[in-house]
C-alpha cells in the first residue's frame, strides 16, 4: 500500500477538500470523457447526492461543479477569473471550454440538488451528465467525492481503485503493525522508510522541492490568517477572531506573569488562521482534509517557534511521517466526514500532527505509533455537524482543539518508551466502525447536533 505524501497533501481551496475541490476534480475528469467520446454535445447537467445535496450551499458545491466544468481546476484557481465566468455563465447559460463546442447549460435548471435519491458507493456522490443537441443524456457517469479531494468514478470505487496499483515500493506497509516490523527489521525510522517510497516513485528532487512548497502554502496561509479580520462569508455573521487572539498575544510578550497555559492558544490561533482562510475560500494544503486543514500547520508552527532546538530541516521529515500515519487511516478506515464524522477529519488530523511532531522530537517508531494511537483514540466518535453546512462552526474552533490535542499526544507518548494496550490499527478499526454505526444526522449533512441547535438564520 502506497499513497504519496502529495496525494495526502494537496494544495487547494477552501471551504471543502470532498464538497468543493473534488467536484470541481470530478467536473474535470469529465470533461475530459467528454473530449474522448465520439458524441456531439450541446449541454450539460449536474445533480449532487447525499452529503454533496444536503450542505452543498454552504460548501459552494454547486459552485465548485460549475466552475469545474467551465475548465477551473483547484491546483490553478484563479478566484476573479472564477466570479467572472460564473457572472457569464449565469447571464448566458452556455459555458465554454477549450476542446469542446459552446454547451447549453443553465444554473437554475441544470445544477440540481437531489435531497431523496441516496446513491450506493458513498455519502458525497454526484452525477455529471452531457446532452446532445435535442437535450437527450448521451454521456452520463457517477461520481464518488471520497475525501481529501479524491475522487473516483462508480466503477472505480466497486473495483477498488483506491488502492495503490504502481510500480512495487520498498518498504509497502499496510498497517501500523507492519510498519513497526519493517522499521524494527530495517533499522530505519517510519520518515526514513517513507522517504525512500516516495523517491522510488517520483525522485529525491521531487519530494525536496514539493515538501517545501507544501510548508510554504502552509505557513502563508497561517500568516495571511493572522493579518485579515472581518465577517466570514455565508450569512452566519461568524467573525474573524485569528488576528485578534494573534495581536493580543504579541502585546503580551515579554510580560513576566504570563500563565503557563497561553501556549494553547498560540497552538489554537495557528489553527484558527488556516481555517478563517479556508472558510472564506482561500488557498490551503488539505491536511488531511480541508477541514481539517489547520491542525498539522499549526502543530508545525508550534515546534518551529516554540520548541527550542526546533530545525526547518526537520519538515520534510514531519511530513512524511504524517503522511505515513494518513495513509494507514485512509487505507483502512476514512479521512471523509461524510462517511465516519469528524473523528475522520480533525481526528486523523491529530493523529497525523502528534506522529510528525513525535518524529522531528527524537521519538522512536513505537512512541510515534503511540503518539498517533493516543491522538486518534481521544477522537473517536465525533460528530461532524456544521451549522448551516459552513465550515465555520463548530469547524474552526476544532481544528485548534486537535493541534493542542496533537501536541499532548506526542508529548506523552515521548514521556513513555512506546508500549501502550491500544494498538494504532485497533484504533484505526475502531474509528471505521464507529463511522459505519454513526447516524447520518452526525456525518456531514446539518441535520442533527449544533447544526439544528443553534439558530442559524
Amino acid at each position: 500500500m502506497f499513497l504519496s505524501v502529495f496525494d495526502m497533501f494537496k494544495v487547494g481551496i477552501g471551504p471543502s477538500s470532498s464538497h468543493t475541490m473534488g467536484p470541481m476534480v470530478a467536473a474535470a475528469r469529465f470533461l475530459d470523457m467528454m473530449r474522448a467520446s465520439p458524441f456531439h454535445f450541446a449541454g450539460l447537467r449536474a445533480s449532487l447526492h447525499g452529503s454533496l445535496a444536503f450542505t452543498g450551499v454552504g460548501h459552494a458545491t454547486d459552485r465548485a461543479t460549475i466552475l469545474g466544468l467551465a475548465g477551473f481546476t483547484p491546483r490553478d484557481y484563479d478566484h476573479e477569473r472564477a466570479e467572472a465566468v460564473l457572472k457569464q455563465i449565469a447571464e448566458t447559460h452556455v459555458i465554454e471550454v477549450e476542446g469542446l463546442p459552446p454547451l447549453r447549460f443553465d444554473p437554475r435548471a441544470d445544477m440540481v440538488f437531489d435531497y431523496d435519491t441516496k446513491l450506493a458507493g458513498h455519502a458525497n456522490g454526484m452525477l455529471l451528465m452531457a446532452r446532445d443537441a435535442q437535450g437527450d443524456v448521451v454521456l452520463r457517469e457517477t461520481f464518488y467525492s471520497v475525501g481529501g479531494g479524491f475522487v473516483m468514478t462508480e466503477a472505480e470505487l466497486a473495483a477498488g481503485k483506491d488502492t495503490d496499483e504502481g510500480a512495487p515500493v520498498p518498504y509497502p506497509f499496510k498497517s501500523a503493525a507492519e510498519m513497526l516490523e519493517m522499521a524494527k527489521s530495517s533499522g530505519k525510522s517510519i520518515a526514513a522508510m517513507k522517504r525512500a517510497n516516495e523517491i522510488s516513485r517520483g525522485g529525491e528532487v521531487n519530494l525536496r522541492e514539493g515538501s517545501r512548497k507544501l510548508w510554504q502554502v502552509m505557513n502563508d496561509c497561517i500568516d495571511r490568517g493572522l493579518t485579515t479580520d472581518g465577517i466570514l462569508p455565508g450569512g452566519l455573521s461568524v467573525k474573524r477572531r485569528a488576528k485578534g487572539i494573534y495581536d493580543a498575544l504579541m502585546a503580551e510578550r515579554g510580560q513576566n506573569q504570563r500563565a503557563p497555559h497561553t501556549i494553547n492558544d498560540w497552538m489554537s490561533v495557528y489553527a484558527m488562521a488556516v481555517n478563517e482562510e479556508n472558510a472564506a475560500g482561500g488557498q490551503v494544503v488539505t491536511a488531511p482534509t480541508n477541514g481539517a486543514a489547520g491542525v498539522m500547520p499549526a502543530t508545525l508552527r508550534y515546534y518551529l517557534d516554540h520548541v527550542p532546538g526546533a530545525s526547518e530541516s526537520h519538515i520534510e521529515d514531519f511530513l512524511l511521517t504524517a503522511a505515513a500515519i494518513g495513509g494507514l487511516v485512509k487505507f483502512n478506515a476514512s479521512i471523509s466526514g461524510a462517511e465516519a464524522g469528524c473523528q475522520a477529519e480533525v481526528g486523523s488530523a491529530a493523529a497525523m500532527s502528534a506522529a510528525g511532531l513525535c518524529a522531528v522530537m527524537g521519538g522512536t517508531p513505537e512512541q510515534i505509533e503511540n503518539a498517533a494511537e493516543i491522538a486518534l483514540e481521544h477522537h473517536l466518535g465525533m460528530t461532524c455537524d456544521p451549522v448551516r453546512g459552513l465550515v465555520q462552526v463548530p469547524c474552526i474552533e476544532r481544528n485548534g482543539l486537535g493541534a493542542i490535542k496533537a501536541v499532548s499526544a506526542a508529548s506523552l507518548a515521548l514521556r513513555g518508551d512506546g508500549t501502550h494496550l491500544v494498538p494504532l490499527d485497533a484504533c484505526i478499526e475502531t474509528m471505521r466502525q464507529t463511522g459505519a454505526d454513526m447516524s447520518e444526522k452526525y456525518k456531514e449533512t446539518s441535520l442533527g447536533g449544533l447544526a439544528v441547535n443553534v439558530p442559524n438564520c
